[in-house]
């Protein structure tokens, strides 16, 4: 037994100091993650949170860096390059590992990291073109000297700091997954600009569409998917007339033959709630006479947080809002005289063209009646710890093929090539640093003309009393209907032909009725010239904003607070009551009586303590499901109809064939499916009370903020107690809301709130790290501090002064 003992000890040991190191996997060897002079434990503090001097290499003068007590730099320098050079710096010093990591992202270059888990995910974004869309706007970039230069201190003052880095100082994220920063360029910047692209106006279903118009033919897919709701409360007042516009061309309809799919499976595609809503009041409707907005995007809930807050400040302009992490200047905020904000404008600018090969070489493709040369560009995505991955990707004058036969494709000789507005080589970062110093609207207008892609539709509102809306972005000139389906790649009639002037771009300025809104909702009315489609505009919050701002005649910044806090369900109020009229309930049991009284008492607010939301919730998730049953073929996907019509289809055709359910032998209507969703819906409420307790719906939604790499509980926040949903004007569901508020007053100097579901530090050890996270889930606001010079602040903690070095 002593021998076994003292055996077992031994492999112990020996199993110890191979663990402490050796990587398994994407983890680090533990002795390196644990060593007390290099690892994880030096990680619980940062110098970044105390009065400090620094010397940065390429300042011309002395920068200021106030921070206050929420870790909000405010930075003054003497001229725009010490300021974005600054600005690279600070942005490096509390979010390194975040900007590197989505530009690796963004790049298709995870598996340098990670290993063959994400070799699919980096071939996916390979071949989706967004390190050619990157390359494209950086020609675009390239025209502007100014720009450049900026641009390039932005990238110096990121490097400085990496170069002043020793290994114990990286971010924790570095040492979990034992790699370490590398320099960064402008391409990264560009790289970081494409990844919010793919994230806005990444999302197509151009291939579902095709699926369901082969199966259920064109007369049922106009019904289900609209170009116009019945109800349409859109961005431009109805009242907009177009006259304004001379010479309007509209391309002619080609004749169409819509190619079929022959796709395995589909790359993954962007959230569908990606959006915003932003709205201003002009003087009549202010209740102090200062023009007022309001701005709050709507993306995933992450630590870090996508956004990081700034002032940034010279003697020419004085900007506060927030940046994203990796690209310069502010992108969403306010100056002395102007304040501006965005929401997605969700435009179908990705189209798919089916692609026929001479042969397997692929060198050429037809169109237009004769065999043409493609281009082919071999991508080379390094595994760690395996070989190198080499993938050719073909491009024609469309965009590259991303699906083909050694990627998701069914045939050999036939590739699915991509036509997108983010390939085009926009000057995005342009427009946020002339919006950083714009005065009036005619800068903010100039400012708007270089933004190309995610079309997004930009608020405005300013000291002199202007408030308008521009739905901005290169948008293309489409024919009736092109890009609904798949496209037919060898006919020249499919190709874009050209894109909507840009003084033709719907906007609207100081309207009769007082107040601009979006909510990511139909840009016009059908009296627009130009054709405009989407898979799926918003139809709720839209309402709900609008109707808002129709109710009375002067609003505050109460008011606006109360708005973006606004928890009521439209989308209920709308069908619920229908549901419980026509609903048979003769045959439910007490329990299921007791949970329809629950329900038919909800005020059709998503308060978190209210039973009924969770109970419309599950009955709304049930009831559209069993609608659409048919569609749930995995080898050919097809896509559930909008929220809108679906509720449509219920109230008014209750009798559709897609009413009855497939599995059953009976042939069942609207009524049947609210019994049966009903049901099931009670099922699911009751597995809930049994394994998690109350169903409130606060309890239920548990909303969560989690850290960038899935799987780190320890640095995500769980089970914040926050209304609102999907649909709603406060759009917070699971994992996926409002990820900064903004109200901002136009007085002078103007006075602003804000808040995000964060924290500026994006050091989990960091008491910056998500501080503010409460009070967002609270509906409360940071009141931000806005200094108009370098006079010392008592809101002040401490002060980084960056002196050029010597």
């Amino acid at each position: 037994m002593k021998i076994f003992k003292l055996l077992l000890s031994l492999i112990f040991t020996i199993g110890i100091f191979y663990g402490l190191n050796t990587k398994f996997g994407t983890f680090p060897p533990f002795g390196k993650f644990l060593d007390p002079s290099n690892g994880i434990w030096q990680n619980e503090g940062s110098s970044a949170e105390s009065e400090s001097i620094l010397s940065i290499e390429g300042l011309k003068s002395t920068v200021s860096v106030h921070y206050d007590e929420h870790l909000i730099p405010h930075v003054f320098a003497q001229n725009d390059e010490d300021l974005y050079r600054a600005q690279g710096y600070i942005t490096a010093q509390h979010r390194l590992w975040q900007l590197e990591f989505q530009t690796h992202a963004s790049a298709g270059r995870l598996s340098e990291i990670v290993g063959n888990a994400a070799l699919d995910f980096d071939r996916g974004q390979r071949r989706k073109g967004m390190v050619f869309g990157a390359e494209n706007a950086l020609k675009a970039m390239g025209e502007f000297p100014d720009l450049i230069k900026n641009l390039e201190a932005y990238r110096d003052g990121i490097n400085s700091y990496i170069e002043g880095l020793s290994p114990s100082e990286f971010p924790v994220e570095y040492k979990l997954l034992d790699y370490q920063p590398e320099p960064w360029t402008l391409k990264k910047t560009a790289l970081l600009l494409m990844y919010m692209t793919d994230m806005l106006a990444g999302g197509d279903s151009d291939f579902e569409y095709t699926n369901f118009l082969k199966k259920y033919g064109k007369e049922r897919f106009d019904f289900l998917f609209p170009d116009f709701f019945e109800e349409n409360d859109p961005v431009i007042p109805t009242n907009r007339a177009w006259t304004d516009f001379e010479q309007v061309e509209l391309p002619e309809v080609p004749e169409v033959n819509t190619p079929s799919s022959l796709v395995a499976g589909l790359l993954p595609k962007p959230h569908p709630d990606n959006g915003s809503n932003n709205w201003a009041v002009g003087p009549s409707k202010s209740l102090t006479g200062n023009t007022v907005l309001a701005n709050d995007p709507h993306l995933g809930l992450n630590l870090p947080s996508i956004w990081y807050a700034m002032q940034l400040a010279t003697p020419e302009k004085n900007t506060f809002g927030v940046t994203l992490p990796g690209a310069a200047g502010i992108v969403i905020g306010f100056n002395n005289d102007i304040s501006w904000g965005v929401t997605n404008a969700t435009r179908d600018v990705k189209d798919w063209y089916k692609i026929t090969f001479k042969d397997e070489k692929r060198d050429e493709y037809w169109y237009n009646n004769a065999w043409t040369k493609t281009d082919k560009k071999i991508e080379e995505i390094i595994l760690r710890g395996e070989k190198t991955y080499y993938d050719t990707v073909v491009y024609t004058h469309h965009g590259p093929v991303t699906y083909d036969a050694s990627f998701k494709g069914k045939e050999g000789l036939i590739g699915f090539a991509m036509k997108w507005a983010g390939h085009l080589g926009g000057n995005n970062q342009l427009t946020l640093l002339e919006l950083n110093k714009a005065k009036n609207y005619d800068d903010y207008e100039k400012a708007l003309k270089h933004f190309v892609a995610p079309a997004q539709n930009f608020v405005f509102a300013s000291r002199d009393g202007d408030i308008a809306l521009w739905v901005q972005g290169k948008l293309p000139n489409k024919w009736k209907g092109q890009g609904k389906f798949l496209l037919d790649g060898s006919n020249i009639d499919h190709d874009w032909k050209s894109f909507i002037p840009q003084e033709h771009n719907a906007h609207v300025k100081n309207p009769t009725r007082g107040f601009v809104s979006s909510a990511n909702q139909h840009p016009t009315d059908s009296t627009y010239p130009y054709y405009v489609f989407n898979d799926g505009y918003e139809t709720y919050r839209n309402r709900v904003i609008n109707d808002f701002f129709r109710s009375k005649d002067k609003f505050g910044i109460q008011d606006f607070k109360n708005l973006h806090n606004n928890n009521f369900n439209l989308k209920a109020k709308e069908l619920l009551p229908h549901m419980i009229v026509n609903m048979d309930v003769s045959n439910l049991d007490q329990l299921e009586s007791a949970i329809l009284e629950e329900v038919k008492n909800w005020n059709y607010v998503n308060d978190i303590d209210q039973k009924g939301a969770t109970i419309w919730e599950r009955w709304w998730i049930r009831v559209r499901n069993l609608v659409w049953d048919e569609l749930n073929d995995a080898s050919k996907p097809m896509p559930y109809p909008f929220t809108y019509q679906t509720i449509y289809l219920l109230k008014n055709h209750p009798e559709d064939p897609f009413m009855d359910i497939q599995e059953t032998s009976e042939v069942e209507t609207a009524p049947d499916l609210f019994l049966k969703g009903f049901k099931a819906a009670v099922k699911d409420i009751t597995n809930w009370e049994e394994n998690n307790g109350s169903y409130d719906w606060g309890e239920y939604k548990s909303t969560y903020v989690g850290h960038l790499l899935q799987g780190l509980p320890a640095f995500s926040r769980f089970n914040l107690p926050i209304g609102g949903n999907s649909g709603i004007v406060n759009a917070t569901s699971k994992n996926h809301g409002p990820s900064w508020r903004m109200i901002v007053e136009m007085s002078d100097p103007p006075t602003a709130l804000g808040i995000y579901p964060g924290g500026q530090s994006g050091n989990p050890g960091s008491r910056y790290y998500d501080d503010l996270v409460d009070t967002w889930a609270n509906g409360k606001y940071l009141q931000l501090l806005f200094m108009q010079n370098e006079e010392q602040n008592q809101e002040i903690v401490f002060t980084h002064t960056l002196n050029p070095k010597q």
